[in-house]
């Protein structure tokens, strides 16, 4: 059986969050096998447009809602919707 790359691996992850909870790029790079590699999260999740794989439901280690590649108010309305955030 051929190794999972990097962004197999991710994608995995991220398509297990469940609805109303978030991780952060970097636990996603921890899960993934590569605790350095959050930037590279980052640019494996811009890329994706699976609509099976949740990225709005991962952020910024200081909890900010980062980008999406849906547009950033998109990311922050579907966390919203789920409960994943508190209105400030």
């Amino acid at each position: 059986m051929p190794m999972k790359s990097f962004k197999e691996k991710v994608l995995e992850v991220v398509k297990r969050i469940p609805e109303g909870e978030t991780l952060t790029y970097k636990e996603v790079a921890t899960l993934s096998g590569s605790p350095d590699a959050s930037r590279a999260v980052g640019n494996i999740l811009k890329q994706n447009y699976d609509k099976d794989i949740p990225c709005h439901r991962v952020i910024r280690s200081d909890g900010s809602f980062g980008g999406y590649n849906r547009g950033s108010r998109r990311k922050e309305i579907l966390l919203r919707k789920e409960g994943a955030c508190k209105r400030r």
